[in-house]
């Protein structure tokens, strides 16, 4: 799915009328099946673009197109089914605690499902295999039948990554997919995620706080501060200096390449 902003401009609902615009004045264009993470500080309008593109959010000014299409141009029944080629996995998954992880991760078979199989999928998991394959790349296969409830944060938010696998959707949208996740979890998640998409030619768009992992793992990096973009660069064009001007004076300021000299050697290796 192809992506296009053109000068959007993005405000959460509940914000005060004169409070800055989360998402402001931004364009940007990404192909289909590209890979492209976000990265900035807290409050640099990363989830808001999530939801601008998901069409969960209308933007306040300007335009966000998906396929050549206006989502917010389009009758209620035809944005639904815009939405349903849409994943959008929020940073914590919106997961009932008492039900059966197969059932969660087949839910991600809901938007192409009418009404009547949709109920039932719910009641009655359907194809568990799948299931269980989708939930062996995030290392869960162990898990299928328990209860959510009974799963550690890590593990729910792996479950809410599963999901995409059985979803139709030609865009996935993730939101933070690490950070419940230890590095080593947090390589393989990523890794399932860029492979599965490049397998199927889905565009996949994540926003990350680690900036190494964003290095290694995604050919494109945007980087966004205070709503505007700083940079849209190939990863390895993205310098510590540009990181450290990204992230000045931000209490959650990201390291530079060079004092990680393993991620730096990664990204040099893949020039």
């Amino acid at each position: 799915m192809r992506i296009a902003l053109a000068a959007a401009v993005g405000r959460h609902p509940a914000a005060r009328a004169d409070a800055p615009a989360a998402i402001d004045g931004l364009t940007l264009d990404i192909a289909p099946g590209e890979a492209v993470a976000v990265i900035g500080p807290s409050g640099a309008g990363k989830t808001t673009l999530l939801q601008l593109i998901a069409a969960a959010l209308r933007p306040s000014a300007g335009q966000v197109v998906l396929d050549g299409t206006d989502p917010w141009t389009l009758p209620r029944a035809a944005l639904q089914r815009l939405r349903g080629r849409l994943f959008l996995a929020p940073q914590t998954p919106p997961l009932p605690p008492r039900q059966r992880v197969v059932t969660a991760v087949t839910a991600g078979r809901l938007p192409a499902m009418g009404f009547w199989q949709s109920l039932a999928a719910l009641v009655h998991a359907q194809d568990i295999g799948a299931a269980e394959a989708a939930l062996a790349r995030f290392d869960l296969a162990d898990k299928l039948f328990e209860r959510v409830d009974r799963l550690s944060g890590g593990e729910r938010q792996r479950v809410g990554l599963a999901r995409a696998l059985l979803s139709p959707a030609t865009l996935w949208l993730v939101d933070e997919p690490l950070s419940a996740l230890d590095p080593a979890r947090a390589a393989q998640a990523l890794a399932a995620l860029r492979d599965e998409a490049a397998a199927r030619g889905v565009t996949l768009v994540a926003s990350l706080h680690q900036v190494d992992a964003a290095l290694a793992s995604f050919p494109r990096v945007i980087g966004l501060r205070d709503g505007r973009l700083a940079f849209d660069l190939p990863a390895a064009e993205v310098t510590p200096a540009r990181l450290q001007a990204l992230y000045a004076a931000r209490e959650d300021f990201a390291p530079a390449l060079e004092d990680q000299p393993a991620e730096r050697a990664l990204v040099a290796g893949r020039c």
